[in-house]
This record gives C-alpha cells, sequence and structure tokens, in this order.
C-alpha cells in the first residue's frame, strides 16, 4: 500500500509542478460568477417576496454549534463573527465532511428566514476564504441569507486542477456531485439548529462549473433548492472536453496569431452586425450569421504571418472552430458561436485583441489554451478509468473511435437529464442564462439542453425553467453586451410570489458609465427595435417572437 501511495505522491506532485500557474488561469477563468458582474441582488428592494427583511434572530449560542454532529462529520468549529462595514455580526461555522470536503456555514445575527449557496468554477478546490468568495458571501449576510459554501472535497492550491483523484477517487464523486449535496444538507440542518426553525426557501446562484452545479441539483437531489440560477452552465462537460481537443487539433496544425483572431472578429461583425435589422455592435442570435471565414476574411498564402488575412489551413481551422467536432461524419458537440471572438470587455479594460485569445488559440507560442488545460485534466484524470497524468489528447484522442471512453465520467459529471419532474412537482423553479459570445464554453449546450426540457415538457416548460440568452455577452459576464442584470430577485419572487420573470432588465457599463440598457428575453424571444429613440435604451425594445 505505501508503494502504491508513494507512485501517486511522485506523479501528482510532477503534475503540479508543470501545471500549476496554468491550473490557476484555468480557475480564476471558470471561477463562480460574483454577484458583483450580474449584480444579483441590484433589485432586492423592489422585490415583491420583500427578502431583505429580517425578521429572525439566533435562539442558540454560536459556540454551542461546535457540538453539532451529523453522518460523516469530522470535524466543526463555530466562531462568532463582529460586524464589520456593511457586514452584520453572524456566526461562521466550518468543518470537513469525509473524506475532505470542507464546507462553511455563515448565519447572520439578523436572518431572512432563507438559505443561499454559491458553487465553484473549474475543477473547483477554491479556498473558501477567497476574496471573491468572501465577497459573495457578505453581500448575502448583509441581506439576510444564512449563507453556504463548499470547496467540493480538495484543495487545488495542493492538487492543482483535477490531480485530486490521485490521492483518493472518492473526490471525483464528491467533485462531481455529492460535495455540494452533503454541504447543502449540513448546512440547513445548522440553521435550523441556530434559529430553532427550518429555512423557508433555499436559492443556488452561481455560474460555469458552478451552474453545472446548480442543474446536477436539480436533477439529482430537487429537495436540496427551491430556486437554482445557473449562468453559463457547464451542462456537458465531455461534450466540452471533446470539443477543447478538436480545437486544439485544429489550430495545432494551423496556429493564428492576435492580429489576425482581431482581423477575424472585424470581419465577423461587419458580416452579421445587422442580420437582426439593426447595427448596433451586437450579434442577436449568431446562428442566424451564416459566416465563412474562408471566403469572407481576406486570403493569404500559406505561411504568411501578416495580421489582416488567414491562410487556408487557418481559415479551415477557424471554421472547425465554429463547427465543433465530428465522429464518423456526424457532429458531436456545437462550436463556438460566430461574435466569441470579439474583444473581451469595454475600453479601459485592457482586454486582449481577442477573446479568443488564452482561451482557443493559445496566447504564447507552445503554451496550451485555458479551455483545452481544463479538457487536458478532465480526460487525463477523471474521464479514463484510471488516472493517466501523460495522456495527450492532442497526438492519442480519435474522434471515431475514442468518444466512448467518455461515457462513463458523462454519467456522474453531464447535467443533461430532462427528468426535472421531482423539482416541478415541489414547486422549484430555474433561471438560466447564456452569454451568445460565450468564449469558454459554447452557448449552444445551454440551448440544446432547454429544448430538450421543451420536447419534454412542452409549452409547460416555461412554468418552472426559463432561459435567458443575453447577446454580446462573454462567459458568466463580460464581453460587448448588456451583462449586468439581477436574477436573484427575479428567481425569488417567482419561487415566492409565483411571479414568472418575462424579461430581465440589463445594462452594459463601460468606466464605471451605463452606456446602454437592453431587456433580455426568455428564449426563444428576442428583443427587437420599436424604430424610434435611442438604440441604447432598453425602452425602446420589446420581447417578441423570433
Amino acid at each position: 500500500m505505501n508503494t502504491i501511495t508513494n507512485k501517486r505522491h511522485n506523479v501528482l506532485r510532477r503534475h503540479a509542478a508543470r501545471s500549476m500557474a496554468i491550473a490557476i488561469t484555468v480557475t480564476a477563468l471558470t471561477a463562480a460568477a460574483s454577484p458583483a458582474h450580474a449584480q444579483a441582488f441590484a433589485g432586492a428592494t423592489a422585490s415583491r417576496a420583500q427578502y431583505t427583511q429580517t425578521p429572525h434572530s439566533p435562539a442558540a449560542a454560536c459556540a454551542s454549534l461546535a457540538a453539532f454532529k451529523s453522518r460523516d462529520l469530522v470535524s466543526i468549529a463555530a466562531t462568532p463573527v463582529a460586524s464589520a462595514a456593511n457586514t452584520p455580526a453572524y456566526c461562521r461555522v466550518e468543518g470537513v465532511i469525509a473524506p475532505e470536503v470542507a464546507f462553511e456555514v455563515s448565519l447572520p445575527e439578523r436572518w431572512n428566514g432563507r438559505f443561499y449557496m454559491i458553487g465553484n468554477g473549474g475543477h473547483a478546490g477554491d479556498a473558501l476564504d477567497n476574496p471573491g468568495r468572501v465577497a459573495q458571501r457578505d453581500e448575502a449576510l448583509a441581506l439576510g441569507f444564512a449563507f453556504a459554501q463548499t470547496n467540493t472535497g480538495h484543495d487545488s492550491r495542493k492538487e492543482p486542477g483535477a490531480s485530486f483523484v490521485l490521492s483518493d477517487p472518492r473526490k471525483a464523486i464528491d467533485y462531481a456531485y455529492r460535495a455540494v449535496h452533503v454541504t447543502a444538507a449540513t448546512g440547513k440542518d445548522l440553521v435550523r439548529e441556530y434559529y430553532e426553525r427550518p429555512a423557508s426557501h433555499a436559492y443556488w446562484n452561481s455560474c460555469s462549473n458552478g451552474g453545472r452545479q446548480g442543474l446536477l441539483e436539480a436533477q439529482r437531489y430537487p429537495e436540496d433548492f427551491d430556486g437554482i440560477y445557473a449562468n453559463a452552465p457547464w451542462v456537458d462537460q465531455t461534450g466540452f472536453t471533446m470539443g477543447a481537443i478538436w480545437n486544439q487539433q485544429a489550430i495545432s496544425a494551423a496556429p493564428l496569431t492576435a492580429g489576425k483572431l482581431s482581423t477575424l472578429a472585424q470581419q465577423v461583425m461587419a458580416q452579421c452586425d445587422a442580420i437582426d435589422g439593426l447595427k448596433d455592435g451586437l450579434i442577436d442570435d449568431p446562428r442566424r450569421c451564416n459566416f465563412d471565414a474562408r471566403t469572407m476574411v481576406p486570403s493569404c498564402p500559406a505561411g504568411s504571418d501578416a495580421d489582416n488575412c488567414l491562410t487556408p489551413a487557418q481559415a479551415d481551422a477557424v471554421m472547425k472552430v465554429y463547427g465543433g467536432p465530428v465522429s464518423k461524419g456526424k457532429p458531436l458537440f456545437p462550436g463556438y458561436m460566430p461574435g466569441s471572438e470579439q474583444v473581451s470587455g469595454g475600453a479601459g479594460n485592457n482586454a486582449p485583441a481577442s477573446a479568443w485569445l488564452n482561451m482557443i488559440v493559445p496566447a504564447q507560442p507552445g503554451a496550451k489554451p485555458a479551455d483545452y488545460n481544463l479538457a487536458e485534466g478532465t480526460i487525463r484524470f477523471l474521464a479514463h478509468t484510471s488516472p493517466q497524468p501523460d495522456y495527450d489528447p492532442v497526438t492519442a484522442f480519435n474522434f471515431d473511435r475514442d468518444v466512448r471512453k467518455l461515457d462513463a465520467w458523462a454519467a456522474k459529471a453531464n447535467a443533461k437529464s430532462t427528468n426535472l419532474n421531482a423539482l416541478r412537482r415541489r414547486g422549484g423553479k430555474v433561471l438560466m442564462s447564456y452569454g451568445w459570445s460565450d468564449q469558454i464554453l459554447q452557448p449552444l449546450a445551454g440551448v440544446s439542453y432547454y429544448e430538450a426540457l421543451q420536447r419534454r415538457y412542452g409549452a409547460r416548460t416555461g412554468e418552472f425553467v426559463r432561459l435567458f440568452m443575453v447577446p454580446g455577452m462573454a462567459h458568466c459576464s463580460g464581453g460587448i453586451g448588456t451583462d449586468r442584470f439581477d436574477p436573484m430577485t427575479a428567481l425569488i419572487d417567482w419561487v415566492e410570489k409565483g411571479v414568472a420573470p418575462d424579461s430581465l432588465a440589463a445594462s452594459r457599463v463601460v468606466n464605471g458609465q451605463t452606456v446602454r440598457t437592453r431587456p433580455l428575453c426568455p428564449y426563444p424571444q428576442v428583443a427587437r427595435y420599436s424604430g424610434s429613440g435611442s438604440i441604447d435604451e432598453a425602452a425602446n425594445f420589446r420581447c417578441v417572437s423570433p
């Protein structure tokens, strides 16, 4: 046994040494979006549910929670925390559930009666005191929520990427779905102990992998949450993995420079901006954009490094990225949308030449794109029957032969089940959003999942699940679209007052100034200009069927 353990530790150290830097980049890119971006509670004061009212106080001493016991609880500590700035006094409970699921449950001195939990980005393993996570906790506490979070069973600072399975294979299931469930159950039990009453409602808010976690909760543990907000959910982790491998194989054969990506982005916008009838710098629905890089971008001969053109091989590589992977002549998974290569961020944000840079195309020669690094970790450590840390998907993965190798992990990690009967029966709601210009996760994965729900539930789908597509928005937030909106107030009012969101008010902010407002519409509806007034004011748009 010691020999096996030592071998695992040696592999882990070797993997960590060569991948720590890029793993940190991936975690940052796919972390749960901060409410500051999406303005998760910006409309709190106008909520019909009045969730900012905090009528409840603790019925037990904070220190008494250190005696709390439950199945598989390894350790627990409870510490009173004094109020500071805008954060009220609260009781912070920290613990570990076997084998290594670290969790935090923070309970405010004045409670609104609700339980609120956030998720994790990428391969998770987040430190619970990460500044971005602390900011989300403090905002929730200021509004009176009992707050919970978990690292999903490993510490990415010690076990980067998906290498955590080398130390304990059970961590794969904890990461896939178990850790969120046991943390939610433990958190709600602690709420009941502290206030001597159960939470009236429980809510989930997270993005990317956190969106995947939320959808899996709806599918596997529908009793955990009454309302789930899943922004840019990683619906199909194994599909994404194959897509990133496909892109890396294509781009490795015909590398692209930042200048060429900028030219590509300009040509896409020139061809596709006005297809919705309004030239406004946004592509309303990229599926209507029949863009072909082989004919719509200036061509140059093989070997040319000029920025204002693509060689035939480069144009072919771009079209492979748009088209997505193919297996035995049939589409396997969607590609990226025209418009996703646009500059990410607003003026003054030091944006890269293209949102594809670092994600799909490596920023430096010989480097790995962040998407591919994420996929490489998934297939090396999670998708194989046993971890293969040195597996090279670019040279070894065959799309006509190997796609079924990911099926076992897909059954654990993918959030594709359309069976939401239990959630629907108990009145639960799911609100999803996706940026059409997402440059990390393919937006059509979210659209495909929602359309699968529509095939199952028909017109009833919108009664408990709604999807809002955001033109121009990048991954979770950012991009060139109206990426600031409040999904949580809409979700809470839907759950507690039965008011379904027929639109979401969204804005685009550049250098602290609101430069555009638009309504976001429930899919498949789109926002259409009335024909008069400013195209930067939401009042001049309405949601209509496309």
